[in-house]
C-alpha cells in the first residue's frame, strides 16, 4: 500500500504536468487553470490540492485569491505569462545539471530547452539537488552581475527561483563544490 507522502508526491507530479505542460487545456494568459477542471476531470479533491500546494517544498504552485484557479509559478513549456517581476539578481547564481551535460553547456551555454526560461538557484546546495535529479550533479556558477550589467533581463518568481532566457557560456564557470560534503 502506498504511503500518504508517496501518494502526494505522485499526485504532485501529475499536477505539475497539468499546470505546466498540458497542451490539451486552454489556460488563461497568466497560466491559471480552473480547480473545478482538476476535480471533475483529473480526480483531484480540493483537500488534496490544498495539501499539495501547502506542502510542496519548492512552493511551485499558488491558488488565486478566491481559490477557484491554480497555477504553477514557473517551469512552463506552454506559452503563458505568470506575471514575473523583473529584478536585479545577486552577483552570483547557480545552475544545477548533470555531469553528462557539462561539456555541452560549457561550449553552448545554458539553454531553456522546452521551457520558457532557464532556472537558477541562489545557493550551491539548491543547485546540487536540481542536478542530482538528472544524474551525477554538477554546479555551474553564473556571473549574474555581469549578465545584468550587460543588459540581460532576470526575473524572480514568487517562490524565489531566478529565471532568464539564456546563459551564454562566457558567464559560466564550474563550481569546485559538486556535492554537499565537498569544500569549494
Amino acid at each position: 500500500m502506498e504511503s500518504l507522502s508517496a501518494h502526494l508526491i505522485k499526485r504532485g507530479k501529475k499536477l505539475s504536468y497539468l499546470l505546466r505542460h498540458d497542451k490539451s487545456y486552454t489556460f488563461d494568459e497568466h497560466g491559471w487553470r480552473e480547480v473545478s477542471d482538476l476535480v471533475a476531470n483529473h480526480g483531484f479533491t480540493m483537500e488534496e490540492l490544498c495539501e499539495i500546494v501547502a506542502t510542496n517544498n519548492k512552493k511551485r504552485y499558488e491558488f488565486s485569491e478566491n481559490m477557484t484557479h491554480i497555477r504553477a509559478r514557473q517551469g512552463h513549456s506552454i506559452q503563458v505569462d505568470v506575471e514575473l517581476a523583473e529584478a536585479t539578481p545577486p552577483d552570483m547564481l547557480y545552475h544545477g545539471t548533470a555531469k553528462s551535460f557539462e561539456d555541452s553547456i560549457m561550449n553552448q551555454g545554458v539553454q531553456k530547452g522546452k521551457r520558457l526560461y532557464v532556472h537558477l538557484s541562489t545557493t550551491i546546495e539548491a543547485a546540487i539537488k536540481v542536478g542530482a535529479r538528472h544524474g551525477e550533479p554538477v554546479v555551474l556558477c553564473i556571473d549574474a552581475k555581469r549578465m545584468s550589467e550587460n543588459g540581460i533581463k532576470f526575473f524572480l518568481s514568487r517562490n524565489g527561483v531566478w529565471l532568464t532566457e539564456f546563459v551564454d557560456a562566457k558567464y559560466i564557470k564550474l563550481s569546485k563544490k559538486a556535492s554537499p560534503d565537498l569544500k569549494s
